[in-house]
């Protein structure tokens, strides 16, 4: 595993995959699942995998986190970069820095919550998990209202952060004021695009942002790559072509439920049984099954 510290350079050299979880059909981990996983990213070129909101990991209890990190120490390649996830609870952020530094991760990612939380509550709870681990983290911002620019600002000029993963969704993700002015407060090369490949392009292309994390990856990991590689050489139109390849198995993601539709395709197109997905969540219907299959098998047959 690569414990390196993360830099731009790391940012941009790999798609950032938010893989799913595989379980037993007891709750317990699957270890060889989770390897096939892990394996078919490797395969197609991405060395960096981001456990978080696909995972489940807000539902994670502490008294199984230690056993995750071990797993996840133990499965991945001698190059791959593992990014766990903690929270979205304070009081299990710092349950699990505790645990976290046993480890040696570079970072880890704060989950974002909607609830009970002000701007700076969020800045003051970030800066107490870093102290704790002794180590940056990442900042996941996902809807406005969770952390104002100026306190990032701050998180970032006192090296507090390891990088940003910007995921608030918007009718057209080139008109987003509060972007503009996050990228201006701490510079694009921390930001990282986090809503799959659809709003990667105009995020890279518009506002330099320095890489992207998907989901979707974890099916087609050799054709996000490619994607990745155009925009970074200006190539925008084969970027283009290759953004449409996933916007079937996208729109199902955005129509149902991301999370809940990814953990299903992997397993329906024979890529490892994900198993039962983690309460509080539940899995799709069979009626929704057919079409993310479709939708599933199409993509990876572009892989």
């Amino acid at each position: 595993m690569n414990t390196k510290p993360i830099t731009p350079a790391t940012l941009a050299s790999s798609v950032i995959s938010v893989p799913p979880l595989a379980r037993n059909a007891d709750g317990s981990f699957n270890r060889g699942e989770n390897r096939k996983i892990i394996r078919h990213l490797e395969a197609g070129g991405v060395s960096t995998l981001l456990y978080g909101g696909n995972a489940v990991l807000a539902h994670v209890s502490i008294s199984e986190y230690a056993g995750l990190l071990t797993m996840l120490t133990e499965l991945a390649g001698e190059n791959s970069l593992i990014i766990p996830s903690v929270g979205p609870g304070f009081g299990m952020m710092m349950d699990q820095a505790r645990i976290l530094r046993e480890f040696s991760f570079p970072t880890a990612m704060m989950l974002p919550s909607r609830d009970v939380l002000t701007s700076d509550g969020v800045a003051t709870g970030l800066r107490k998990f870093v102290e704790a681990t002794q180590r940056p983290a990442v900042l996941y911002i996902k809807n406005d209202g969770f952390i104002e620019v100026d306190a990032a600002r701050k998180l970032a000029n006192d090296g507090l952060l390891s990088w940003i993963k910007y995921a608030t969704v918007r009718d057209n993700p080139v008109n987003d004021s509060y972007l503009r002015q996050l990228v201006d407060a701490v510079g694009p090369s921390l930001i990282v695009s986090g809503i799959g490949e659809q709003p990667a392009l105009p995020h890279l292309r518009e506002f330099g942002l320095i890489g992207y994390t998907s989901g979707c990856v974890c099916v087609a990991p050799k054709r996000s790559m490619d994607m990745l590689r155009a925009i970074k050489a200006g190539d925008f139109a084969t970027a283009e072509r290759i953004q449409a390849i996933f916007r079937p198995l996208e729109d199902l993601r955005n129509t149902i439920n991301p999370i809940r539709v990814l953990h299903t395709a992997l397993s329906l197109v024979g890529i490892a049984a994900t198993g039962p997905i983690l309460p509080l969540l539940s899995d799709v219907s069979d009626a929704d099954r057919p079409k993310i299959a479709e939708a599933a098998k199409l993509l990876l047959a572009q892989n």
